[in-house]
């Protein structure tokens, strides 16, 4: 891996940087600066804005409407969005679900969902955790029993981020009880709208709604939703997992969060404080070894380097956990005011807002997409192997 500047990466970045001025909403980057829940409303508009760029979609292959920029540049691009204060984009439909559509699905699947994905006008929520089948995703209950051209699907998901914002779920489904537990998994795409479907709001920690649990009753679903062949399903989801926690290391998202912890460091006179000052420089180094390993990851994509080590896990420890030391340290020096409680989206002025509910929120960064004990003895797994 070359990590020397190239120029015209740094031109690129430029580039970017002057798209941004000129087309980021300022309303829409103040609300996004303070780390509230995004809202529905600016992660369409923004996607619509990119997409008539056609920057909507940079990480995917040129024929599906990717950019063709490099590694790098992709994380140029998305360091520099996450610093202006850009919403993201559907995580679910952009990086989780439309990966294995143009990988594992067919011409129709691909016509039909990718092109609404990429401008913006279908939203996506991953169906994955249940009750009691959380990490342990093989012993998920699930059901989808064939019945003609269909499937009719009962069961709960859990967890399950934006699914009240969502045109679809992307659901892995139990189609065989008597295979082995791996083995009798499909990867479904459900209309969330469909008859039998019922979503409910889980409030997290932090008071937001970002959160669900769905309810399957009797849902029919066309076997043509079947991303796949049956049985596949296990197959699909760890591809999919893969790109989940290579993506949890968040290394744009903990740039913004160091940055704003200096401000508020700056703000409230902790920069001369030397315990303070090393604490902070301690979490910078963290930060730069998280990029160079995330670019390193990167940079093998699709290499048999990157099957060479378990990257995909070490990123998504490091990434969560450097997001939780951080946020504890925005709420340490904040003092009184890391106190406060701050409605969601909240126009009040100051630099406290969003820091506290960010930090609750992001408690549970070390649980989703595999919890940190799970990822350590993947990782244990793949280094101590005989």
């Amino acid at each position: 891996m070359n990590l020397n500047r190239d120029p015209a990466d740094e031109r690129f970045r430029d580039e970017v940087r002057a798209f941004l001025r000129e087309t980021l909403p300022p309303d829409m980057a103040r609300r996004n600066l303070r780390d509230f829940h995004p809202t529905k409303a600016d992660m369409q508009d923004w996607t619509r804005l990119l997409h008539a760029k056609g920057w909507s979609a940079p990480h995917w292959p040129v024929e599906f409407g990717g950019t063709g920029w490099s590694a790098q540049r992709r994380h140029i691009f998305e360091e520099e969005c996450l610093l202006a204060g850009a919403p993201p984009t559907c995580t679910a439909a952009f990086r989780l679900v439309a990966p294995v559509i143009y990988t594992f699905g067919d011409a129709a699947q691909c016509a039909r969902y990718l092109p609404a994905i990429r401008s913006g006008d279908a939203f996506w929520a991953q169906g994955f955790s249940e009750p009691n089948s959380g990490s342990d995703l093989a012993s998920l209950r699930t059901s989808a029993r064939r019945d003609g051209d269909d499937y009719v699907v009962n069961g709960q998901k859990t967890w399950t981020t934006e699914a009240h914002y969502a045109d679809h779920l992307f659901c892995l489904v139990r189609t065989d009880a008597s295979a082995k537990p791996q083995r009798g998994i499909s990867f479904l795409l459900i209309d969330a709208n469909a008859p039998g479907v019922t979503i409910r709001p889980i409030v997290s920690i932090d008071d937001a709604h970002s959160l669900n649990e769905v309810f399957f009753d009797d849902v029919r679903v066309p076997v043509a939703n079947r991303v796949g062949d049956e049985g596949q399903g296990w197959t699909i989801a760890k591809f999919l997992l893969e790109n989940e926690r290579a993506f949890s290391a968040e290394v744009p998202r903990n740039k913004r969060l160091f940055a704003r912890l200096r401000t508020i460091a700056a703000q409230e006179g902790l920069i001369g404080d030397a315990l303070f000052a090393q604490r902070m420089a301690k979490l910078e180094v963290e930060l730069m070894a998280l990029e160079c390993l995330t670019l390193r990851a990167l940079s093998e994509e699709g290499s048999p380097a990157a099957t060479q080590w378990p990257g995909g896990s070490i990123l998504h420890v490091l990434g969560s956990e450097l997001q939780q030391k951080i946020g504890e340290l925005m709420v340490e020096a904040l003092g009184d005011q890391g106190c406060v409680f701050y409605p969601e989206h909240s126009t009040q002025s100051g630099h406290a807002p969003g820091v506290a509910a960010d930090f609750l929120y992001r408690r549970a960064a070390t649980i989703y997409g595999g919890s940190n004990e799970i990822q350590r003895n993947l990782i244990a797994r793949s280094y101590l192997r005989p």
